[in-house]
This record gives C-alpha cells, sequence and structure tokens, in this order.
C-alpha cells in the first residue's frame, strides 16, 4: 500500500516538472499585455517655418498732395478722375487763364511805353552831350581871350557857367536813361512772373501713381490753402502697417519675405518687410512694422489685412509639441528604449503646425512618449504603440 501510494506521488512530480515552463511561459505572456499601452512617435526631419502673425491697415507708402500753385483763378477744366492712372507731369486740372493773360498785355504795354521813354531820353542824352562840348569850347575860348587881355572876365564867368549847366543837363539826361531801363527791367520781372503763373495754371503731378482723392470742381476758386485738389498715391505702392509686441519685433527685420490676406479675399499676396519701426509705444507695448506689397495686388488702402511674417526655415528634425514638456531648468523629452521610458533633455527651436524643432538631445529614429503628460516616470516600462497605429485604430 506504501509503495502505491509512493508512486502516485512520483508520477505528479514528474507531471508537474513537465508542464512547468509552459505555466511560466503562459505568466510572462500575460505580464506584458498588462503594460499599458502608451502611443509613442519618432523623430523625424521635417520642413518647420518660424513665423510672426501681424494684422493691420494697408495704407499708401506715400500721398501726394496736389495743390495749386496759383491763388484766386477758377478750376476751368478737370483731366481725371479716382482710380486713374497718372504720368509724373501729367496735367490733372487746367485754371482759367483770362485774368492772367490780360494782366500781361496790360505790362506788354507798359514795357512798350517805357522802351519809348528810354529812346526819348537817349535823344535827350545826344542833344545835351552837343550842347555841352560847344559849352566847352565857349568857356575854353574865352579862358584864352581873357588871359591875353582881349576879353573880360564877366564873359570867362558866363562862358564857365555855361558849360556847367550843360553838363548837369548832360548827367540828368543819362540818369532818365539810366531810371527808364530799370523801369524796362522791372515789367520785365512782372511780365515773366505772369507767364509762371500762366504756366502753372496747369495742375500737375511730380510723381507718378494713382489719383485717391479729388476734391477739385469746376467752377470753383483755386486755393493752396485749402484741401488739395488731387491726392495721388505714388507709384501705386501700398503696405501692410501692423503693430506688433515688443517680443515678436525684435525677430522682424526689413528684407524679410511676408504672405499677406486681405479681408473677403482668398489669394494670398506675397510681400516684403519694408522697415521695422525703431522705437516701441511705452504705454501699448508695441511697435509697427510696414509690408509692402506688390503693385499689381488686388488690395486697396483702408482694407484690413493679416500677414505672416517669415522669419525663418529649415528642414530639421522634429517632435509634435505634445511630446516636448518645457519649464524653467529647459525642454524634455520620454524616449523609449525597448519599451522602457528615459527622460533626456532636450533643445528645441522653431515651432511650426504642432511641431517643434529638435536641435539636441535626440537622434533620427528615435521614439518617443507623444503625449508628455501621460503618467509615466523615468524607468517605467511601457507597450509602445505607434502613432500611425494608434490612429488608424
Amino acid at each position: 500500500m506504501l509503495a502505491r501510494t509512493t508512486a502516485a506521488r512520483f508520477s505528479m512530480l514528474m507531471v508537474s516538472a513537465l508542464f512547468m515552463p509552459e505555466i511560466a511561459s503562459a505568466q510572462g505572456g500575460a505580464d506584458r499585455s498588462n503594460l499599458p499601452s502608451i502611443v509613442v512617435s519618432e523623430a523625424t526631419k521635417r520642413d518647420l517655418v518660424d513665423r510672426v502673425i501681424a494684422t493691420g491697415t494697408l495704407k499708401p507708402v506715400d500721398e501726394i498732395y496736389v495743390q495749386p500753385l496759383v491763388d484766386g483763378l477758377s478750376v476751368d477744366k478737370l483731366n481725371v478722375d479716382i482710380g486713374d492712372r497718372v504720368e509724373a507731369g501729367a496735367s490733372l486740372a487746367e485754371l482759367s487763364k483770362d485774368s492772367l493773360i490780360l494782366q500781361k498785355s496790360q505790362l506788354e504795354a507798359n514795357r512798350a511805353k517805357a522802351q519809348a521813354g528810354v529812346a526819348q531820353s537817349k535823344a535827350q542824352v545826344i542833344e545835351a552831350q552837343a550842347n555841352y562840348d560847344d559849352a566847352v569850347r565857349q568857356r575854353d575860348r574865352a579862358q584864352r581871350l581873357g588871359q591875353s587881355g582881349s576879353g573880360s572876365v564877366s564873359q570867362v564867368e558866363q562862358t564857365a557857367a555855361a558849360a556847367d549847366v550843360a553838363r548837369a543837363r548832360l548827367d540828368a539826361a543819362r540818369q532818365a536813361v539810366t531810371v527808364g531801363e530799370a523801369d524796362i527791367k522791372v515789367v520785365d520781372a512782372q511780365i515773366d512772373d505772369i507767364d509762371l503763373k500762366l504756366s502753372r495754371t496747369s495742375v500737375k503731378t511730380p510723381v507718378a501713381g494713382v489719383v485717391s482723392a479729388k476734391n477739385a470742381r469746376v467752377g470753383a476758386i483755386a486755393s493752396g490753402a485749402g484741401n488739395p485738389l488731387f491726392t495721388v498715391i505714388k507709384d501705386n505702392a501700398i503696405e501692410l502697417v501692423a503693430d506688433l509686441s515688443e517680443t515678436d519685433i525684435q525677430k522682424v527685420e526689413a528684407g524679410q519675405k511676408a504672405v499677406i490676406s486681405v479681408a473677403g479675399g482668398n489669394r494670398k499676396i506675397e510681400g516684403k518687410v519694408r522697415l521695422v519701426s525703431p522705437t516701441v509705444d511705452a504705454t501699448s507695448r508695441l511697435g509697427s512694422v510696414h509690408i509692402l506689397l506688390p503693385t499689381d495686388s488686388p488690395a486697396r488702402a483702408g482694407m484690413y489685412g493679416s500677414a505672416e511674417i517669415v522669419i525663418a526655415s529649415t528642414n530639421a528634425l522634429a517632435l509634435p509639441l505634445s511630446a516636448v514638456t518645457s519649464g524653467r531648468e529647459g525642454s524634455t523629452a520620454r524616449r523609449v528604449e525597448n519599451g522602457v521610458v528615459k527622460q533626456v533633455a532636450v533643445e528645441i527651436g522653431i515651432q511650426d503646425s504642432g511641431f517643434v524643432e529638435i536641435r539636441t538631445g535626440l537622434a533620427a529614429g528615435d521614439m518617443v512618449v507623444e503625449k508628455a503628460g501621460a503618467f509615466v516616470r523615468d524607468g517605467d516600462k511601457i507597450n509602445p504603440v505607434p502613432a500611425d497605429a494608434a490612429a488608424s485604430n
């Protein structure tokens, strides 16, 4: 009986020994399946763009106010309307010339009169010169006779006085010629002034561009002290003037590219930063950036627009933003090696479209926990699930 019992126990031990590896294997598989499934992403290279978003109003780069150069004349004719393209020197309006032509006719008559007076004075100079020469001869003869005793002292004095009088008349005639010639110069200057005003009755634009405003009206009196007759956008140059924070404005430089969208338009417009304000408002902490649009763009001054200013672009190693934790001590990611989580320090760069550039700390192909906020710690064992597989499920 004892021998039979002993044999039965031995048989059970042998069966247990045979099935122990399979049981252990089944328990190990159960342990792996019990590990938490965590979504992981692969660090890969991708195109990244660092950009600054700016919003503002479209304004002309330069607005030229065209004013009349002659006051007090009525507008006789308008040659352009709002929206017309004009070349430099083009006539935008014509002022009335009637009053100026009348003034010029009067001045020309005054000039002819002054010329006649000068001619008369020159004739008087010739006559006075002849009288003076004769008086000098009479004086010299009387002096010779007086010295020889043939003439009287009174005769000598009379001829000398006559010569002085003739000299004075000659000087007066010459001065009359000088005065007459000066009068002619004055009239000539007045005529030149009228000619200048006549040339300025054509109101011209000093620059090429597009007429954006017109205040001129036919029959109205033109005045340089009032509103400009016309406003011209120089070269039709439009720019987006946007305000940026003191942080963003430090990244922007003249010459950087920008993609502009205007309200109500689907077309993207490529522009370029023209200038960056050298100062920031002390109250609002904002500084202005001027982004120049192409002249053939459909944008119009006064529209509201937004721009993406391209600061830098690169093709670099990147991770989803959710895979990186940033704090005072820097940025970290959780790399997964053989199912084990390991926290690593990383240096980040450009952030674009939900991804962030990884400059140091990881290599291409490394797998990291996609959600940095997942409840895993350094050294935890996980069941990594690729992000693509998780998305398909």
